[in-house]
Order: structure tokens, then C-alpha cells, then sequence
């Protein structure tokens, strides 16, 4: 399945502000995800960036006139408006949030959006006194009412040289808002997920912890796969050096016991829970309260007592489907069938961590989703949000079926 933004035809107004530089880069990283980006420039971002900025980026007409006789996209904007999947306003000044909340049509931006159906998505920026004031929250709100998603804005460095409230969103960051709004239409609207990611890590003392090498990048790109399906994702992570994944409700964890907590909590009216964490199979036997120091290692070094960490697998509640992964350095099927049927999952996907393209900390994997059912999918190498989607799609079989465990 592909990224709810292929095909996509994305309205992009762009409006006076000195981020429209980000505009620009926006609307390449659109273009190079697969939509179809048509760009509406009102005459205050023309001060900023030319039409021509846009076209070379798009590769479509550009309009800046309602009333341009010469423009085709100006004069069919209502079939423009009826034809998007969502309209997008990066960079929205005060100005223009204050006129899309009053339903004003007096240029080709706005009348677009009053004439469209599509969702509307929003992403301010301005001075951060304009953006606290009074007027400006309330044409938010009535904005976010009328069911309009707002994003950010960030906090930094503005324009003006003060510090606060009002720098618009990175581009990267408003793509995956995007992902999230398309993907609502998605066939996993409706269900909830449980994603767990990353390394736990075991307390030796308050300095040093015992942990692996997993960086998260596979949990993380199953939930975001999830939420461009519309799936409401909760990401029980353990620490990572990623980014927080946008539209997803993320719970953060260090230790085996706190994921399980989270991971269980999480997994009540949940659909499905999917364990693409790597979960420390020991802890040290006692924890230091202070730093151990060298001296006192003694001659033979420093000796570890270490002890089983519980299987919480088999606490999911009943109804929940279970997937496990299985990262093996030999007999991969195996093995990997061995846990199937130990933790009583529906489907496990088992992954060599020997080979370079498909181990830690890379953005591809190859995997063998194997299935309660005697079902084994060898897939070939692919990106890891691609895997994400793959697996998703046996999940969605197994739910459809009623096959839990």
C-alpha cells in the first residue's frame, strides 16, 4: 500500500508571510511524495517568491489571480476546489486565518476553500504577539470547530528578531500532518493499535544501563504505516534518537516493567498490539545506588548477576491480536515459529539481523511473516514503512477473520 499522499491532489495556498521560503520547500517534498500540488499564490506572497519558484517545483500552472483572463486554473478554481483531497494554507498569515474564519471569497485562495469540501489544514505563521492575541485565537478556534486541523505554530527565532510563538512547522513535519488527514479515509479507520519500538534499558547503576541495539526505526515506521491507514496508534517507545512521529499518541518507557505497564495499559479496547520493540530478556539481580567506580570492581573486573525478565506477551488481554517480531542470527524460520507458538501470536515477522541491508539502525529490512495459520510470506527487501504496510495488511486479514491468536 502506498503513502496516502500518492495521487493526492493537494491545494497549496500560499500567503505573505517570510516563510514562504519553507513554502517552496514544501511544496517540493509534496511533489517528490507523489501529489498533485496545485499552488495558489496571493498577492502578498508574490512579494516574496515568484509563480515561476513554484511551477519549476510543481510542475503545474501556478494561480495568483482569481480574475487573470489568461489563467485556466483561475477561472475553473471551483472544479479545482471540488477536485482536491485537501486544501492546504503553509504559510497562513493572521490575514488570511481571519478571513478563511469569516468565509470571506475575495480572492482566489479563499474562494477555493469556501468552495471545497476537502479538509482544510492550516499552518500559521506570524509575529508571536499576533499570534497571542485575542483575535487570532478565536479565528483559530472557530476554525478548528468547523473541523479544520491547525499546525503548529513552533516556537524560535522570528522574523522580527524576538523569540516566541509563531514560526510555521517544518515542512517535513506539516508532509506527515498531511499523511495523517488523507489517511482518515483509510481501511484501518476505526481501529486501535499498540506499536511497541526501540531498545529497553536495564539499570546497572545511575550512570550505566544494560540495552541493545535496536534503534526503533521498524516500530516507528509500523505506526506511522498505521496512521496513514487511519488507525488511532499509541507508540509505547523506549529511548531512541527519532523523531516523535506525527498524529501518533506516544508513550515513552526505559525498562522492561515500565513498557509493560504501558504496553497493557494501552491494550485495553485495543484492536491489535504489535511488539516490534527489542525487550531485554535479563536485568541485574540488584542495582547500584550509586556509580560503581573502578576500584571497586575488584582485580577480576566487574561481575553481573543477572535475572529473567517476565514475558508480558501473554498478558495481552483476550481479543487483542498479537504480532511479535523475531530478530535471529541463525535458523530464522525456526526459531521464529518456535516464539510463534510459545507467546501464542497470530503472526510474527522474522528478520535475519546478520545481513547489512536488514539488521539495526538501517532504513530497510527484509522479513518472513509467518502465520498462525501455517502461512509464510517471505518478502523481499523493502523499506521499513513499506514492511510496515506489508505486515498491516496481514492484520488486517487476521482481524477480518477473527483470527487473534
Amino acid at each position: 500500500m502506498n503513502s496516502p499522499l500518492v495521487d493526492a491532489r493537494v491545494v497549496l495556498g500560499v500567503t505573505g508571510s517570510i516563510a514562504c521560503y519553507k513554502a517552496a520547500d514544501l511544496a517540493s517534498k509534496l511533489t517528490q511524495a507523489g501529489a498533485l500540488v496545485d499552488v495558489i499564490l496571493s498577492h502578498g506572497a508574490s512579494n516574496f517568491v515568484t509563480p515561476l519558484t513554484f511551477r519549476s517545483l510543481t510542475h503545474r500552472p501556478v494561480v495568483t489571480d482569481l480574475f487573470d483572463a489568461d489563467s485556466e486554473q483561475a477561472v475553473n478554481h471551483v472544479a479545482m476546489a471540488h477536485d482536491a483531497d485537501v486544501v492546504l494554507v503553509a504559510p497562513a498569515t493572521a490575514h488570511v486565518i481571519a478571513r478563511l474564519a469569516h468565509g470571506f471569497a475575495d480572492d482566489a485562495l479563499t474562494t477555493t476553500a469556501l468552495a471545497s469540501a476537502a479538509p482544510l489544514v492550516v499552518a500559521p505563521a506570524m509575529d508571536g504577539y499576533m499570534f497571542d492575541n485575542p483575535a487570532t485565537q478565536e479565528n483559530l478556534e472557530t476554525l478548528r470547530r468547523r473541523g479544520a486541523t491547525i499546525i503548529g505554530p513552533e516556537s524560535g527565532h522570528l522574523a522580527s528578531g524576538l523569540s516566541g510563538m509563531g514560526r510555521m512547522s517544518e515542512p517535513a513535519h506539516i508532509v506527515d500532518s498531511l499523511k495523517a488527514v488523507l489517511g482518515r479515509r483509510g481501511d484501518m479507520a476505526g481501529r486501535a493499535i499498540v506499536v511497541s519500538a526501540g531498545g529497553t534499558q536495564e539499570p546497572i547503576d545511575p550512570v550505566r544501563v544494560i540495552t541493545n541495539r535496536s534503534s526503533g526505526k521498524m516500530g516507528y515506521a509500523i505506526a506511522e504505516a498505521a496512521r496513514d491507514r487511519g488507525a488511532s496508534v499509541t507508540l509505547v517507545t523506549a529511548p531512541t534518537s527519532l523523531p516523535d512521529p506525527v498524529g501518533v499518541e506516544l508513550r515513552r518507557v526505559a525498562t522492561v516493567a515500565e513498557m509493560r505497564e504501558a504496553v497493557l495499559e494501552a491494550c485495553t479496547g485495543a484492536d491489535a498490539v504489535i511488539m516490534a520493540a527489542a525487550v531485554s530478556d535479563y536485568r541485574p539481580a540488584e542495582v547500584a545506588s550509586q556509580k560503581i567506580k573502578k576500584g571497586e570492581s575488584g582485580e577480576d573486573g566487574l561481575v553481573l548477576q543477572l535475572v529473567k525478565n517476565d514475558d508480558f506477551f501473554l498478558e495481552v488481554p483476550a481479543g487483542v491480536l498479537r504480532v511479535g517480531f523475531a530478530a535471529e542470527s541463525e535458523d530464522l524460520v525456526a526459531n521464529a515459529r518456535g516464539k510463534l507458538e510459545s507467546k501464542g501470536l497470530a503472526l510474527i515477522a522474522a528478520n535475519d539481523i546478520t545481513q547489512e541491508d536488514s539488521g539495526f539502525n538501517v532504513d530497510t529490512n527484509r522479513v518472513v511473516i509467518i502465520g498462525r495459520d501455517g502461512t509464510e510470506d517471505a518478502l523481499p527487501l523493502l523499506t521499513k514503512y513499506q514492511v510496515g504496510h506489508r505486515l498491516l495488511d496481514r492484520v488486517m486479514e487476521a482481524l477480518a477473520a477473527g483470527r487473534v491468536s
